[in-house]
């Protein structure tokens, strides 16, 4: 199978119209706060905010905002509007394996806009990503990021991320290395280059399990990251085995791994092992550089992770560098 070339969305100017949609969960009132000030971020970033109208708090179906045939008839439909410069998702939850195959491709590549998100909207930007080359933006969630998690960190902090994610937008120029925090860890020393590609580790294994899956040489030479959240250590050692057996991690050059969260069974005071160890026992005598608990996934304000984009990884010195822009 062709790799498809690289599809950088335009970059955004003040005054683009951002929407924020339901590709998945639903809106629980509860959470109406939090959205509004979502929009309060993205507002002081210069851009025009709407809701799609699936983002109504209390709609519901089952687990879902809707069927996932009106998720995707909404998501196509803001794909097509040539005013809305980007999307980005309320929440994540279970609902995107339902629509993989509703998705407008050719709406992608005639008009490219950022999609933003993690957790269930990880598994977009693989599957878009392999079908189009879709630069894939894994970042904070509207609700529960924008407007939970960043509300409850230090006010430079949250600076830090709205300067580094307006950049990400707008910039047609590499952003460098990523603010480090003291959390990062070596796991693995070494350096590697390559392709940003990665996702909640379980939508990895999911996408890989569908007819979109991306092809092997995709991941030659790829930085891979992942995270996770739930279930137990078991399950994690699992999914690695898999991406082991299907061949990815002997293409991969380098391994990124966010701050585990609520995942049971890493408790090092009864004896189970700790995340890196799961990592290092699977990757046996595969001598990649690994980089450990990066501020990616469910446990806080999210670094951005642009699917596609060529990264230099310094596990030994801490260093993630974005070498290519997001945008054009």
């Amino acid at each position: 199978m062709t790799v498809p070339p690289l599809l950088r969305p335009r970059a955004l100017v003040p005054g683009d119209l951002v929407v924020i949609a339901s590709l998945s969960g639903p809106l629980d009132a509860v959470y109406e706060p939090d959205l509004e000030q979502a929009v309060v971020v993205l507002e002081r970033m210069g851009f025009r905010v709407r809701r799609a109208p699936l983002l109504e708090a209390g709609r519901s179906r089952w687990w879902s905002a809707a069927r996932p045939s009106e998720i995707a008839e909404e998501l196509n439909a803001l794909l097509r509007d040539p005013e809305v410069r980007a999307i980005i998702a309320h929440d994540g939850g279970q609902t995107a394996l339902g629509y993989l195959d509703l998705i407008d491709v050719e709406a992608i590549r005639a008009d490219p806009k950022p999609i933003l998100g993690y957790s269930d909207i990880s598994l977009l930007h693989l599957v878009l990503y392999g079908r189009t080359g879709l630069v894939g933006f894994h970042a904070d969630l509207a609700t529960p990021g924008l407007g939970g998690h960043w509300q409850r960190v230090p006010a430079a902090r949250r600076s830090e991320l709205a300067q580094l994610y307006s950049r990400l937008l707008t910039s047609t120029e590499p952003l460098g290395a990523l603010p480090a925090s003291p959390s990062w860890e070596c796991w693995r020393p070494g350096r590697a280059e390559g392709r940003l590609i990665g996702a909640v580790i379980n939508r990895i294994v999911f996408a890989q399990a569908t007819p979109y899956a991306l092809p092997l040489e995709q991941f030659d030479g790829a930085v891979l990251f992942w995270e996770e959240m739930g279930g137990l250590a078991a399950y994690v050692w699992s999914y690695l085995h898999v991406l082991r057996h299907s061949g990815v991690l002997d293409r991969v050059a380098g391994m990124v791994v966010g701050v585990p969260h609520a995942i049971d069974g890493l408790d090092s005071r009864d004896g189970s092992p700790s995340l890196a160890e799961i990592v290092l026992d699977v990757l046996g005598d595969r001598d990649i550089p690994v980089l450990g608990n990066v501020d990616i996934g469910h446990a806080g304000p999210n670094l951005p992770m642009p699917v596609g984009v060529r990264v230099a990884l310094d596990a030994g010195e801490r260093t993630l560098s974005l070498l290519e822009p997001a945008v054009r």
